[in-house]
């Protein structure tokens, strides 16, 4: 469906016609009907309702991304009607402003000069702010693929004469557009505006220049994530043809002629046009690329990877280069089963679990450290930008199984991190801790990827750090915030709830002091088998023993009367005493606490402690009677593919009083598990097939933020049949696959096959017997140490839940690592 909007006299022409396609009636927006991969992938999955993805251009963990930009604050918004420009940096998922979207480039047609479409005289530069002069745009023929984006610009008429194809492509390091402009055009406009990016990332200053008839570079300084500290981004873009006039623009007009601009104040108007003589190609390329270090590292990043023989690569080239790229990194798995849709959900999920972290290091191997200095990574790559509080639950595994070699380079990078900041970081973004979100996330994702193998010569080093950061706290001058809760967790043995205590960023363990208690012990339980594997005893037994602190927050007097159920998580205070709220009395459903969650959804983070879970909710029952409630199991069963979405928490936001699993957010995402480590596997099958039907070939089919690939991972695991559920002990929950097979390529000539013939995503299946290279095990587990060395595990399903069957002896369950000894 399409609507035309009133002209405007700032815009361009054909800026007047929004084009706006239904969710519910969306053209095929990726290729399906072949075996290639990246034409499987749909980039457009995950760009509405807040799923926060982006569909342009990127490469595998890219240091560069090419994207539009429209009115959302993550950069794009599959329903917005106008495209702003391209940015050229993007974080994929997140959940918060500040995402990027710097150096946002736009082609247009009309006039630059008095009067014109751009009106030079204009004192107030108000025709370069691109919230007046960005373009409709049609999402007929708009292609997202992995490595490659094209949309039109539309035009006010229906003659097509002010339209402009934009496309993009992107290398590691360095990428490409290409804008070709209609036939009756003699002459095409590129505006580069440095002083606006994604809506609501304030760009505190910039500056931009023109250099020759062919470069433009400068840099932006922007706030960071959430409103944080602020970072520099240097840019050079390089054109295959020179311009013949340009100029620019600050906040006093516009300059023609002007070949240096500046924008020193929060959000000052900040740019330059170039005109080109577009001749008979009709189209303008220009290959950019960008540094976090400084001028020099944007520069050597485009010859690097934006040239060969030192003349500018062809965009047909880089594309070609690109997608092959994809094509090796998206092959690493091979799925059979299933329809077109499925294979791109799973396609889109895997290549969305391999955007970030992102490269940090120039191809000169500089970074920029935590301690603001520059540092070189020789032979190996520098990661940034780490949502350790998302991907310790999932994609940090599937990277470790997956990407061997880059797993090592990631966990070196957060070694890195400590080396230069003194401790280890949170949620890392650019070269600064952020702070954000709480609790304990890196203990986790570092001793996950101990596990796995990817600090294998650095374990010391490694627990050195992790030590420190268990049994101490960051001093206040530090940028970290560490376990700020410490003191009151190690005295005690819980993080009080203090809404009052002052915070190095948005986020304080204090401030949710019954969640933070939860997610230390997670860390200290997964912690304490590193300990005890490195001969650390003293330290093991300590760390085993905290893991059970969860137990210093449950309250056994606390109801949920309106379902019949005793004995909650709740936060307690500095002096002891559980929290009571000024009105009324404390609800398992409220906020109070727990961060982006509430006790019903936190009681499940004790998957280290199943025996004190079940001691605590009164038995296997009545925890199974819980389970039940939670995931609304029995209207799953009758409605399988839309009992989610009717049962389920379903906004992507909607944190708080709620008592049902919120498959939108990271603290209850190892639940459904939570069945099979009681002995009811087959219900873990249920609640998975129910779940998947949240993840669909649209843009609103990615549930919740995808938050750095952290959804698309669970749901890779989720679809190929098993699941790292319990930090720290490398163990895999086996259940129902989605596909008939699975291949994983991992590494060094070794490969996984999974087996599960007659598997259908859309209907009921439970796991009847389960074969590790032809020998049956009635364990629901496998462990890494042995999957690592590849081979094929072979399921037997069935449509008949087997309650007595498969996974529910209790010599089938895993030990918990952190159980009070029998």
């Amino acid at each position: 469906m399409s609507q035309s909007l009133p002209r405007s006299s700032h815009m361009l022409r054909r800026c007047s016609v929004v084009a706006l396609s239904m969710l519910c009636a969306l053209p095929a927006l990726a290729a399906r009907d072949g075996a290639d991969p990246v034409t499987a992938v749909n980039t457009f999955i995950g760009t509405q309702d807040e799923g926060n993805t982006f569909p342009g251009a990127s490469a595998p963990f890219g240091l560069i991304q090419v994207s539009p930009i429209t009115e959302h604050y993550a950069g794009y918004r599959y329903t917005d009607p106008k495209i702003r420009g391209f940015g050229h940096s993007f974080i994929s998922g997140a959940g918060c402003w500040e995402q990027g979207g710097q150096v946002a480039v736009l082609p247009v047609t009309g006039t630059i000069g008095p009067g014109g479409t751009f009106d030079t005289d204009n004192k107030k530069a108000e025709p370069f702010d691109y919230k007046k002069y960005a373009s409709a745009f049609t999402h007929h023929g708009e292609i997202g693929q992995a490595g490659y984006y094209k949309v039109r610009l539309t035009a006010a008429s229906n003659t097509n004469d002010d339209d402009v194809d934009a496309e993009a492509t992107a290398l590691t390091r360095a990428g490409a557009e290409r804008y070709t402009f209609a036939a009756n055009q003699d002459t095409g406009h590129v505006l580069v505006n440095v002083g606006q990016a994604n809506e609501k990332h304030e760009v505190v200053g910039s500056v931009i220049n023109v250099v020759g008839d062919r470069v433009v570079e400068g840099k932006l300084v922007t706030k960071s994530f959430c409103g944080g500290r602020q970072y520099t981004t240097w840019f050079r873009l390089e054109f295959d043809r020179p311009f013949k006039a340009f100029g620019t623009w600050d906040k006093d007009g516009a300059a023609p002629g002007s070949r240096h601009s500046m924008g020193a104040q929060w959000e000052v108007p900040n740019g330059a046009w170039l005109s080109f003589d577009l001749g008979k190609s009709r189209s303008v390329t220009a290959i950019s690329a960008i540094s976090h270090v400084d001028a020099e590292g944007a520069r050597r990043n485009l010859d690097a990877e934006g040239k060969r023989n030192g003349r500018l690569l062809g965009f047909d080239a880089m594309r070609a280069q690109a997608q092959a790229q994809w094509r090796k990194e998206l092959g690493l798995v091979r799925i059979s089963g299933g329809n077109a849709d499925d294979r791109s959900v799973f396609y889109t999920a895997l290549y969305h679990a391999l955007l970030q972290p992102l490269t940090g290091s120039d191809v000169d191997g500089r970074y920029r450290g935590y301690d603001e200095q520059i540092h070189v990574a020789n032979g190996w790559t520098y990661y940034e930008y780490f949502s350790l509080w998302d991907t310790y639950r999932s994609q940090n595994q599937w990277l470790a199984i997956l990407q061997p070699q880059r797993a090592r380079d990631i966990a070196n990078s957060v070694l890195k991190i400590h080396e230069q900041m003194g401790w280890l970081p949170r949620w890392g973004y650019a070269n600064f801790d952020t702070n954000i979100m709480t609790g304990d996330p890196v203990t986790p994702f570092l001793v996950d990827l101990w596990r796995f193998g990817a600090l294998e010569g650095r374990e010391q080093q490694a627990w050195d750090a992790l030590w420190q950061n268990a049994s101490g706290r960051p001093p206040a001058m530090s940028r970290a915030q560490g376990r700020a809760g410490n003191d009151s967790y190690l005295a005690n043995g819980y993080v009080p709830y203090d809404r009052a205590y002052p915070s190095k960023g948005m986020d304080v363990d204090q401030h949710h002091g019954g969640s933070a208690t939860f997610e230390y012990a997670l860390g200290d339980c997964a912690l304490s088998q590193m300990a005890g594997a490195l001969g650390e005893t003293a330290a093991a037994a300590t760390l085993q023993e905290r893991g059970r602190t969860w137990r210093k927050v449950w309250d056994a007097d606390v109801a949920d009367a309106e379902l019949g159920l005793r004995g909650f998580p709740r936060p307690r205070m500095e002096d002891g005493n559980f929290y009571t709220p000024t009105h009324g009395a404390y609800s398992p459903r409220s906020n109070h606490g727990f961060h982006e969650g509430t006790a019903w959804q936190y009681q499940w983070l004790t998957q280290q402690d199943v025996p004190g879970l079940l001691a605590a909710v009164g038995g296997q029952d009545n925890a199974v009677k819980r389970l039940d409630a939670f995931f609304a199991y029995d209207e799953l069963v009758k409605d399988l593919q839309g009992g989610a979405r009717k049962h389920w928490v379903v906004g992507p936001y909607s944190y708080y009083n709620q008592y049902r699993y919120n498959p939108n957010n990271e603290p209850d995402l190892h639940s459904p598990w939570m069945y099979t480590l009681v002995g009811q596997p087959w219900k873990t099958a249920t609640v998975l097939r129910a779940a998947q039907a949240l993840f669909t070939n649209a843009p609103n089919g990615v549930t919740g933020n995808d938050d750095l690939g952290t959804m698309s991972a669970w749901y890779l695991f989720s679809a190929i049949g098993m699941y790292p559920a319990v930090p720290g002990t490398g163990q895999l929950l086996l259940h129902a696959p989605r596909f008939e097979r699975v291949e994983l390529d991992l590494g060094n000539g070794r490969s996984l096959t999974i087996e599960a013939p007659g598997a259908d995503g859309r209907q009921l299946q439970y796991v009847d017997g389960v074969s590790v290279d032809g020998i049956p095990r009635e364990q629901v587990w496998l462990d890494w140490a042995q999957l690592r060395q590849g081979g094929t595990i072979a399921f037997r399903l069935t449509g008949t839940p087997p309650a007595t069957g498969w996974g529910t002896g209790a010599a089938s369950l895993p030990v918990a690592p952190c159980a009070l000894p029998r």
